[in-house]
């Protein structure tokens, strides 16, 4: 995958995790068409970003913990 194409996909989970709707980790997955272990390692780099990103268990989505502008 290219470093535009890496960015692109960080800019969808972005817009995702927004509207709190990326799902479990496995939907996610489905979702962007990569596997699970890679949602964790591109979590990791959104963490890696600065972007306080947690895993709501009630909402069943990842979500900001708080405001957050990723700017890429």
């Amino acid at each position: 995958m290219t470093l535009l194409e890496q960015i692109a996909l960080l800019k969808r989970m972005d817009a995702l995790i927004r509207r709190k709707s990326t799902g479990t980790p496995c939907q996610l997955a489905e979702q962007l068409d990569i596997s699970r272990s890679s949602v964790f390692n591109y979590i990791k780099v959104l963490k890696q970003l600065g972007a306080p990103v947690v895993y709501s268990h009630e909402c069943r989505s990842y979500i900001y913990a708080e405001r957050y502008c990723l700017e890429l």
